[in-house]
Order: structure tokens, then sequence, then C-alpha cells
């Protein structure tokens, strides 16, 4: 970071004090005359136009890692003005190629736990060894026991913020389910009611109706068992 910000001053430094050159255009051969003449009119006649000027170029430096197992790369740039040009590069570490690197190296030792702990660094390996159900271990626990601790300290978890987006989509997807839910039960116990009360109301009628019946059937008895009187002269 300190290196970046000196370059970076030198550089506005050297474009404050540059002095930018100027072309004539009034002699545009190359051959040099020298000529006095005396005249009594003396005109002077000075054009500038400085896009007449091709500008320097300026290179970016070449950055390479020297070797093949050297986990960085080079990144240059260059700028170039009328009348000053600069360049300037750094290298920048690849922490994955680092992982994989040092997790092949662990991994031909014999250590395999620490292999997939290095590699469980990564936000997506992690993310991914939890969702084929093989947890990244934790301090010595593996299996289920190290997915209890990571459950205990989620906020230890390299894929915490994506982690915590998809407890919040999974939560609201259950609430959303547990919604429809509630309104599918309360639609069959409504249901459920109104067939109750309509089987109520069936039998109340049947009952009705079969009260009615026997009680024309008493009428009926009565009317037939009632003595006839008769009457002598």
């Amino acid at each position: 970071m300190k290196d970046n910000l000196l370059l970076a001053f030198l550089l506005a430094f050297i474009l404050c004090i540059s002095v930018p050159v100027y072309g004539d255009s009034t002699n545009d051969d190359n051959d040099q005359t020298n000529t006095t003449t005396t005249t009594n009119t003396t005109s002077n006649s000075t054009t500038s136009n400085g896009s007449s000027i091709p500008v320097n170029s300026a290179n970016a430096p070449s950055f390479s890692s020297m070797s093949q197992d050297v986990c960085s790369m080079g990144v240059s740039g260059s700028i170039s003005t009328l009348g000053v040009g600069a360049s300037m590069g750094k290298h920048v570490r690849d922490l994955n190629c680092e992982r994989i690197k040092l997790s092949k190296v662990l991994y031909d030792y014999g250590m395999k736990v620490a292999a997939v702990s290095i590699l469980c660094q990564d936000p997506r390996v992690h993310s991914a060894m939890e969702s084929a159900g093989s947890p990244c271990p934790w301090n010595g626990k593996i299996g289920k026991n190290a997915q209890e601790m990571w459950d205990k300290y989620p906020e230890l978890r390299p894929d915490y913020e994506e982690f915590l987006a998809k407890s919040e989509a999974i939560a609201k997807i259950d609430e959303r389910i547990l919604r429809e839910e509630a309104k599918e039960l309360a639609r069959l116990k409504a249901e459920k009611l109104e067939k109750e009360e309509a089987e109520k109301q069936r039998l109340e009628e049947e009952a009705k109706k079969e009260k009615e019946r026997l009680k024309k059937i008493e009428e009926n008895k009565k009317i037939v068992e009632k003595p006839s009187i008769q009457v002598h002269d």
C-alpha cells in the first residue's frame, strides 16, 4: 500500500514540474538557411500547435513470477503525456493458488484432515463440503461433531455472509409455507364444520319427519279404537 502511494505521489510530482514542449510550424523544412534582410517593416509570427508533435510512448514494465511454482502474477501500467511518461508495476499474490499448493503438500505428507482444513478457508469449499454432508473440520473434530460446532459459532464460518443470506431466504420460504399450510388447515376445518352442520340439519329433519309420522300413526290408532255409541228406542 505504501509503495502504491509513493508511486502515485512521484507520478503526480513529475506531471506538476514537467514543462510542455511546443513545435514551431513556421519552419517545416529540414534545411537551415541564415538570411539577413533589412526592411522598414518587421513582422514576428509564431504559431504553436502541440498536436503536431508525436507523443513518446511509455512502455509498461514486464513482471513475471520467475517460476511456475510461485502463486503470484504481475500487474503493470504506464502513462505518457506530451512532456513526460511514467510506468509502474507490482506483483499480486494469488491466495487461492497458495491454498491449493499448501493443501497438496499436506496431503502428500499424509495430513489429510489438515489438507481439507486449509481448503475449507475458501468460502466456496466450505459451502460445498456442507452441502455434500461432509462438514469442514473444527479444531480436531470432524463429521457430525464438527457440524455442531459450526452451527454453534456461525460467525467463524468463512462463508458467514452467504450463510446469513441463505438462512434468511430459508426462513422466509418456511414462513410462507407455514402461512399456506395454516390457510389450508383453516379451509379444511371450515369445510368439515360445514359438512357437520349440514349432516346435523339433515338428521334433525329426518327426526322431525319421523316424529310427525309416528304422531299420525298414533292419531289413526285412536280413531280406530274409539267405541261407537248405539241408541235404542
